[in-house]
């Protein structure tokens, strides 16, 4: 079974750990298909109240393992790909309990994105978001900056994602990116603290309490999920995604066509 994705259950909290810090948990294709068994298992288990999402070692998450792309994709689309993965991270989505998300170091590109589909987010000090995608010559397509938006407006989430800088956790927490901001060392005891008193609340009140947050948020960000996996089609097939590729491959500057 894959490891580098760990869920562990103590009561009423279920914890899933980014379980790859040799790699500062950047995710491939293996682990990305564990974390959405993990989250379809935590949808079935009726004793759990609360989820915590941590990273062991030094960042929460630092994206996609580049390195691994396609491994076990091989012979599958990049349309069929795209789909499969929104499949599965929509099981956060689906989830009678919240999911809070303790974030240290680094959190990039699809791992920020997946963290702000969760129900509460809180930093480390150290905590830096960023989504580069744009200067890789695609888009980022995992939902997240449907959040982003909602909770940023257009300004800060255009920022982010054409010009790909560092969102500190200073002013993610200005934002209301994350809502709290603690030293690294008090993060897990934090983010336990909070999980176990939800936990301890009725059920059917947190529940019905997080329908009603739910019915204001998702359908944006449904939405421009449909809207991603077109565009990233489109981009995966353009002109210019083509030329991006063939001019850092020949080391020249690249021309550009918007075609």
């Amino acid at each position: 079974m894959e490891t580098r994705v760990r869920l562990d259950l103590d009561g009423p909290i279920a914890t899933i750990t980014n379980a790859n810090p040799a790699k500062a948990n950047a995710f491939d294709d293996a682990m990305d298909q564990r974390l959405f068994e993990i989250l379809a298992e935590i949808g079935e288990n009726r004793d759990v109240r609360a989820v915590i999402w941590r990273g062991e070692g030094k960042s929460f998450s630092s994206g996609r393992d580049v390195g691994a792309i396609g491994g076990a994709g091989a012979g599958m689309t990049h349309h069929e790909l795209m789909t499969r993965g929104h499949r599965g991270i929509q099981r956060i989505l689906d989830l009678d309990v919240p999911i809070l998300v303790a974030m240290q170091g680094w959190a990039i590109g699809a791992s920020f994105q997946r963290a702000l589909l969760c129900d509460i987010r809180v930093a480390s000090d150290d905590a830096r978001f960023m989504l580069p995608e744009v200067g890789h010559g695609v888009i980022p397509d995992t939902g997240g900056v449907a959040r982003l938006f909602q909770i940023c407006g257009h300004g800060v989430a255009a920022d982010m994602v054409l010009t790909g800088r560092v969102m500190t956790a200073a002013e993610a927490l200005g934002h209301g990116v994350v809502s709290r901001v603690v030293a690294r060392d008090e993060l897990d005891a934090t983010v336990r603290e909070m999980a176990e008193r939800i936990a301890a609340a009725p059920f059917v009140t947190v529940k019905m309490a997080r329908r009603v947050l739910r019915h204001l948020s998702e359908p944006e960000v449904r939405s421009s999920m449909a809207e991603e996996l077109i565009a990233q089609t489109f981009v995966n097939k353009s002109d210019d995604f083509a030329e991006f590729r063939a001019a850092r491959a020949e080391d020249r500057p690249a021309r550009y066509t918007g075609s």
